[in-house]
């Protein structure tokens, strides 16, 4: 059986469900938006939001990607940071229920948490402290944590620190792992451009970016910018929303069509996409197939709230996979 390893901000999800705007408007909160706040301004969300239903389940952008692989049967770690709280034994805890093995490091002051805010028209404002899953550091890792994997997936975010992101890919190639890297965010490669371009020329052979992300890694349209990032790596996939997915390999550009699906909260399918994927290349499916695996477990979770896709749903995404 394949493995693979994934690296990324460990944040626990709290999903929160408000009965309308008022409480947006308490916290001077724009609506929809995603705010990095302190501690202090995460405490005061919480205890506003206390009496509310709420959920809490492990989050991140990699640590996603590394979730939709385990439910999809591929045997999965993770490398991230907690605290000795009680958030970060849900995150762990939360991991080894999903069949993730979680390779946790502990710092203070506490577990980062996003809070998504979901008003009653499904839109989620998000209030993130990202706490001690930056404290993340280079010298932390190791050659063994990345020995007897077959695949490494880290994700963009991290990219605040380059030693750690870059230490990740060497360390990964040393091992003799194919690596994967999902840009992130369009201001992640805008602030961090030169850096990395130079990282992916380097270490990377897989590369994820939706259409704005690859606008700014290349200057390109999504077509061009696929080609162009694939003469820096192995393969380039550009997620383009409604209208599917480009995977490009060496001068090779593949159209993915889109899944028809009633868009209900958006997020996570980037990271979903990345899942399936990764599982058809693993296994040796064509990339084809493997963009179109991304492509049905991307199309299944923006129908529903969160990033993840609910337990009930994995036996049916798995017979789609499978028949592929």
């Amino acid at each position: 059986m394949k493995k693979i390893l994934g690296m990324g901000n460990a944040l626990l999800d709290i999903l929160v469900a408000l009965p309308g705007d008022s409480v947006l408007t308490e916290l001077g909160l724009a609506k929809g938006s995603m705010q990095l706040v302190d501690l202090a301004f995460s405490e005061r969300v919480l205890k506003t939001v206390e009496n509310l239903d709420f959920s809490l389940v492990s989050g991140g952008s990699a640590s996603n990607t590394i979730h939709g692989l385990a439910k999809l049967g591929v045997e999965t770690s993770f490398i991230g940071k907690v605290s000795n709280d009680e958030f970060g034994s849900i995150f762990e805890k939360d991991m080894e229920t999903s069949s993730i093995r979680p390779i946790l490091f502990r710092d203070e002051p506490q577990t980062g948490r996003a809070i998504a805010l979901i008003t009653p028209d499904s839109e989620r404002t998000f209030a993130t402290y990202l706490g001690s899953a930056v404290k993340l550091a280079a010298d932390e890792l190791t050659l063994d944590l990345f020995k007897g994997y077959d695949l490494f997936h880290v994700e963009g975010y991290l990219v605040q620190d380059h030693d750690l992101i870059e230490r990740s890919l060497v360390l990964a190639k040393e091992a003799g792992l194919t690596t994967s890297l999902d840009l992130a965010s369009f201001n992640v490669v805008v602030e961090n451009l030169g850096f990395l371009q130079s990282i992916v020329s380097r270490y990377v052979d897989i590369v994820f970016a939706n259409e704005e992300e690859a606008r700014s890694f290349t200057g390109l349209p999504a077509e061009e910018s696929a080609l162009k990032i694939a003469e820096m790596c192995k393969i380039a996939v550009v997620k383009t929303g409604p209208k599917g997915s480009l995977v490009a390999c060496g001068k090779d550009l593949l159209t993915i069509p889109p899944v028809d699906a009633k868009r209900v909260d958006t997020t996570g399918a980037g990271d979903l996409y990345a899942s399936g994927f990764l599982y058809g290349y693993v296994n040796g499916l064509p990339l084809e197939k493997s963009a179109m695996a991304g492509t049905i477990l991307a199309a299944c979770v923006i129908e529903k709230i969160g990033a993840k896709i609910p337990d009930e749903c994995w036996p049916e995404m798995v017979k789609k996979i499978k028949a592929l």
